[in-house]
């Protein structure tokens, strides 16, 4: 009767950290998909960055550009208005004699 009790308490034993492995195995296979999971997360958050970074210097440069659209519309009104203005003076002048 012990050797009976021993055995099917050796069994038990032997069933419970067979079940205990598998729960092992699971819990490792797990982490490695929830570790591949956050690596690849880590990629594409990096990706994204380097895209966004791209991006800010895309507009800094489209801001550079608009900027020297704005001085040069700026020049060429402040052409126009003294050109308008010289002529102005021309035609009073041509008017006057």
């Amino acid at each position: 009767m012990k050797k009976t009790a021993l055995k099917a308490s050796a069994l038990a034993l032997f069933v419970a950290l067979a079940a205990g492995c598998a729960n092992n195995d699971e819990v490792n296979a797990t982490a490695e998909r929830a570790a591949a999971d956050a690596a690849a997360a880590a990629s594409a958050a990096e990706s994204a960055r380097a895209a966004a970074d791209r991006a800010s210097q895309a507009a800094s440069a489209a801001q550079r550009t608009a900027d020297q659209a704005l001085a040069a519309a700026s020049e060429a009104q402040a052409c126009c208005e003294a050109n308008r203005e010289s002529m102005e003076r021309m035609f009073q002048k041509s008017m006057s004699k």
